[in-house]
């Protein structure tokens, strides 16, 4: 009687629950529909009437397929009770979901997390740009390392210069000769090399300054209020202006300069006529001349292997900023925004939980009921046709003898180790009893009026 009671309960309780299903089931439907429209708004252009509508469309036809595709599962699949027509309409649910996904779900999370994914991809393009302008800049100062050797070499010929005119440290003999000539014009050349190299230290300064600036602009509009669209506009103008700053950097890096300078040290190397009184001291000055010249060489191949190591350096990439729509931006960012995601889909298929509770009740409904009796199965209604029914047939017969087989019915319905035996003891052999068994309960009755 107690599994009575409770695969009834359960019968009831689903019942009872059918217009809270689908209530429920209709709210999941219509909340897909419109963070379906917010997504897929974004993704069609045209005029403002023509894409509200084309939303509307689509998004109702999303809500109207997840509630009849559910509300079909919800259906058919808990009353399944063979394992293969069971599976196959899991199957049939397993691909329906993946279609829900695919037409629905991502871009329900376009438009929970859609603004986000923007600004997100706004944020990495931004750290790109830094890194890009650092490295510019980076390149352009590198030459500037380059200054100290210009100077001293350029100190060294100028001191060479004033000892061989003051005390003739090099020839022998002091004065302004072709040796001091020489090493004049090295100090001078390595001095204008010097000053290319400080003169665009201001220009790569004030480069990066504008660089700067524009990305000072771009974190702004990065951490801004208000709409992510116009601001991504906004962001895209001042990353082409900051590419120009950086193409311009790597274009004033004064490296390729001091690396041809280096080289005309020894290519344009005009050595003087010795001018010595005597041939001994132009011999002399011959001598200290040509040491220059292995001097002038030795730097200038010094000074090219630095430039050219400056030069050697990779260049920054010219970078392009591309916008992304919110749906492409929620993909290509998923791993950022998995609560958003998950939120999309369980809107989705929430209802698939629903579908294996009701198949649980089903079952365990149908597995308490195979434990009762064919009489424990029987509900109120089909009680009282079946007495209806017994009326009806045994109407024209005394009460005397309907009572007779009602008692007789009841009897065999007794276990034999409870059935009374004396009757069996006391009837006469001849007559039967009312405990032998008989093939029903009216027929003999209608034989005895008979």
């Amino acid at each position: 009687m107690l599994d009575h009671n409770n695969a009834a309960r359960l019968k009831e309780g689903v019942k009872s629950l059918e217009m809270m299903t689908r209530f429920a089931l209709a709210t999941l439907a219509l909340a897909s529909g419109v963070y379906t429209y917010l997504g897929v708004r974004s993704l069609i252009d045209g005029s403002a009437d023509m894409v509200f509508f084309a939303a509307i469309i689509y998004s109702a036809a999303v809500s109207v397929g997840i509630y009849a595709f559910w509300t079909y599962m919800m259906r058919f699949l808990p009353l399944m009770r063979d394992s293969a027509r069971r599976g196959a309409l899991i199957a049939v649910m397993g691909l329906g979901s993946l279609m829900i996904v695919a037409m629905s779900s991502w871009l329900n999370a376009a438009a929970l997390a859609g603004s986000a994914a923007l600004e997100q991809h706004l944020a990495v393009t931004l750290e790109d740009y830094v890194a890009d302008l650092d490295k510019a800049h980076g390149n352009a100062l590198s030459a500037q390392s380059l200054l100290p050797d210009v100077q001293r070499a350029s100190v060294r010929f100028s001191r060479l210069a004033d000892d061989e005119r003051q005390s003739g440290a090099l020839t022998g003999t002091s004065g302004s000769g072709s040796v001091v000539q020489l090493l004049t014009q090295m100090s001078q050349q390595l001095d204008e090399v010097g000053a290319s190299i400080i003169a665009s230290r201001e220009t790569v300064a004030t480069q990066f300054e504008q660089g700067s600036q524009h990305l000072a602009n771009m974190r702004a509009l990065v951490s801004g209020d208000g709409e992510v669209q116009p601001r991504a506009d906004q962001f895209a103008a001042e990353a082409l202006a900051l590419t120009g700053v950086i193409a311009s950097l790597q274009e004033t890096s004064i490296a390729a300069s001091v690396d041809r300078a280096a080289e005309d040290l020894s290519l344009g190397f005009i050595a003087p006529v010795a001018d010595g009184g005597t041939q001994d001291l132009a011999n002399r000055q011959d001598r200290v001349m040509r040491s220059i010249m292995d001097a002038v060489a030795a730097q200038s191949k010094a000074l090219q292997t630095a430039a050219q190591d400056i030069l050697n350096q990779p260049a920054v990439p010219t970078r392009r900023f591309v916008p992304l729509s919110t749906p492409e931006a929620v993909l290509l960012y998923a791993r950022d925004f998995l609560p958003s995601w998950a939120g999309a889909i369980s809107i989705d298929l929430l209802p698939m939980v629903l579908v294996l509770i009701l198949s649980v009740v089903h079952s365990a409904s149908r597995r308490e009921a195979r434990t009762l009796d064919v009489a424990d199965k029987i509900t109120a209604a089909e009680m009282m046709r079946a007495v209806a029914l017994f009326r009806d047939m045994n109407a024209d017969l005394p009460p005397e003898q309907v009572q007779k087989a009602i008692e007789h019915a009841a009897k065999e319905k007794q276990p034999d180790d409870e059935k009374p035996t004396a009757a069996k003891e006391d009837a006469p052999k001849d007559e039967p009893t009312d405990t032998e068994p008989r093939d029903d309960n009216i027929t003999p009755l209608r034989d005895n009026k008979k």
